[in-house]
């Protein structure tokens, strides 16, 4: 067996996060020719973290022949590849996909816990202000409560990437509840 073979079988059971860094840092210095078609291959496995641990790999490598891959994954199952899709999908994404992402993106705003919000959030931070903005004020026009909260504590990220976001929510919470909050524009 060779040694991209026993790393990549480790990744899908290795319960150590940081056991988990270390194969995916000695995978990404294997030729990227030979390990990226392999690791697109793990994208269907049934194990959730096998699918998770390739998705985080392909995103190291930056190698844009994998976006269709990880796009499909934008739809698993299992929420947690959901959101490392997220991420892997920002790395990967080619420029003329960004828009379609931030949209498939913000179909998702005001879901999942404050977690998810928060990796959601991030990952469309990362698009890129020009990208999300438009898509911000759709959905604080359009959203629930919940959505506009989940908005404005985006726009607060987007803002200030250091603010907190649990407190970014906690305010967003409480300026909807105010009925403050109609739009994203100041």
């Amino acid at each position: 067996m060779s040694d991209l073979e026993i790393l990549l079988r480790q990744c899908a059971v290795e319960p150590d996060f940081q056991v988990r860094e270390m194969l995916t840092w000695a995978l990404i210095r294997l030729p990227a020719n030979r390990v990226v078609p392999r690791v697109i291959e793990d994208l269907t496995r049934p194990e959730p973290q096998a699918r998770c641990q390739a998705l985080h790999t392909l995103s190291k490598f930056k190698d844009e022949t994998a976006w269709p891959a990880v796009a499909s994954r934008l739809d698993d199952e299992n929420q947690s590849v959901v959101r490392t899709a997220w991420y892997s999908a920002v790395a990967l994404v080619p420029k003329g996909e960004r828009d379609w992402l931030a949209e498939k993106l913000a179909t998702r705003l005001g879901h999942g816990d404050a977690e998810t919000q928060l990796s959601l959030s991030r990952a469309l931070v990362a698009l890129g202000k020009d990208v999300i903005e438009p898509l911000l004020a759709v959905a604080a026009e359009r959203g629930d409560a919940t959505v506009r909260q989940h908005v404005d504590a985006t726009v607060r990220l987007l803002q200030d990437p250091d603010s907190g976001f649990a407190t970014s929510l906690k305010r967003a919470r409480r300026e909807v509840a105010l009925g403050r909050t109609r739009s994203t524009k100041g």
